[in-house]
């Protein structure tokens, strides 16, 4: 028995659960995508939606409008609700997983970040670049060099971007939290600083413990000791952590935490890493409510959904996924990634299998 099966079971557990993981994020970001605009689309905007469709509780993808008067969808909704899905719909928050697990295979667990540049140069088209990353990829194709990527002409610094790029590492340091954090460290310190990247060590660490942790509670926690603890972003998920410990409803507490992190913008690590971790608390380990709170919540949706997609599905494994979720995404993903577009799901969590066992 390796190390690996030691801490998470079995050869097939295993496989399962990074299957869950794939699954989850996947299926967590077509949950957000059609609202992703947190500066429009707000956690009241979302549930006056749901609520004229009739789709309250949430329980499925997004239902087609229903006569809302309210802000348009995004452009590519009608790919993205329940009964128009036909495989994932493309996005980098499925992107930067294909491109990090393109990352470890090409150049193992001891990859620099200058490797990452390159390879974001090589695999990535520009155009589906945003914020931290759109800069930091000028910054490359300018002759910049890490860390200067990350700090010429770059006011994302601290967003999401390397947050949403973190899950591989969870993925392929199965109960190794420490060990997830530090991978992610060294893909975020190409485009991010501070917080941004602090929200990555903490999202690759949260997956890597779910592997193994009891509950989500103890997931959290584990999470929080490998960023600093005067950081924000560790005050603010304490915060959601004592809110949800002292009974608040989950509206109480998202209202308190959002009057906390005002003025830090939707996009944000620290609002939308609060966002998580009430979802992920409040869901109490049930896949369905835990992406349905997190994509209620509002703010970087599609993004929120997928992180807190793939811890809930690491926790429960693929298996235990409700089909409603996994069925329609057909086992193929789009992708902008070069040589990926139509990959299979289970392909990609084979191939991340293999990874996570290879220092097993």
């Amino acid at each position: 028995m390796t190390a690996v099966d030691a801490a998470v079971g079995t050869g097939p557990a295993l496989a399962d659960r990074i299957l869950g993981g794939w699954l989850g994020r996947i299926a967590g970001n077509m949950l957000g995508k059609p609202v992703e605009q947190g500066d429009v689309w707000t956690r009241d905007r979302i549930d006056r939606y749901l609520r004229a469709a009739d789709a309250l509780p949430l329980t499925d993808y997004l239902p087609e409008p229903a006569g809302d008067d309210g802000p348009p969808l995004r452009p590519e909704w009608r790919s993205c609700v329940r009964g128009r899905i036909h495989g994932s719909c493309r996005d980098d928050d499925v992107d930067y997983a294909i491109l990090g697990l393109d990352l470890l295979e090409t150049h193992g667990f001891d990859f620099t970040t200058e490797q990452v540049g390159e390879l974001w140069l090589r695999r990535l088209p520009y155009l589906q670049t945003f914020t931290a990353e759109r800069a930091t990829y000028r910054n490359l194709a300018n002759g910049l060099k890490p860390p200067l990527t990350a700090t010429y002409d770059n006011p994302y610094q601290e967003w999401i971007g390397a947050l949403i790029r973190a899950d591989i590492h969870g993925w392929t340091s199965p109960g190794d939290p420490s060990r997830a954090a530090s991978l992610a460290r060294r893909d975020a310190v190409l485009s991010h600083t501070g917080n941004g990247v602090y929200g990555a060590m903490w999202a690759a660490a949260l997956i890597a413990a779910a592997f193994t942790a009891p509950t989500v509670r103890a997931a959290v926690d584990t999470a929080l000791t490998v960023i600093p603890a005067g950081s924000r972003l560790a005050r603010t998920v304490r915060r959601a952590l004592a809110l949800h410990e002292a009974g608040l409803p989950w509206e109480d507490a998202l209202d308190t935490l959002a009057e906390e992190t005002a003025g830090l913008g939707w996009i944000h690590t620290v609002p939308n890493a609060a966002v998580i971790t009430a979802g992920l608390l409040y869901g109490g380990g049930d896949f369905t409510r835990t992406i349905a709170l997190t994509v209620r919540a509002g703010l970087d949706t599609d993004s929120n959904g997928a992180t807190a997609g793939s811890v809930a599905g690491v926790m429960t494994g693929a298996a235990a996924v409700p089909a409603q979720w996994k069925d329609p995404l057909e086992d193929t993903v789009r992708s902008a990634v070069f040589g990926f577009d139509g990959v299979h799901v289970s392909e990609l969590a084979e191939r991340t299998l293999r990874l996570a066992l290879l220092d097993a």
